[in-house]
């Protein structure tokens, strides 16, 4: 008997799949030590990011996708 695959709500949490494929994610260091940080770079933080290079194919594991 064949088990069923599972999402990890963790990772659903964290990530997105667009339309065409591609993995979106959300910048790390924007949670705290802000005062440090320029405005450029906070503004540059809030931009949603694509997944590249060897975990997005690790992410489309974990999604089910």
């Amino acid at each position: 008997m064949k088990n069923k695959m599972r999402t990890r709500k963790s990772a659903v949490k964290r990530f997105k799949v667009t339309g065409t494929g591609k993995i979106i994610h959300r910048a790390h260091g924007a949670r705290h030590l802000k005062s440090k940080k320029s405005k450029r770079a906070l503004r540059s933080l809030k931009i949603r990011r694509e997944v590249v290079g060897v975990f997005k194919s690790k992410i489309k594991k974990m999604l089910g996708v």
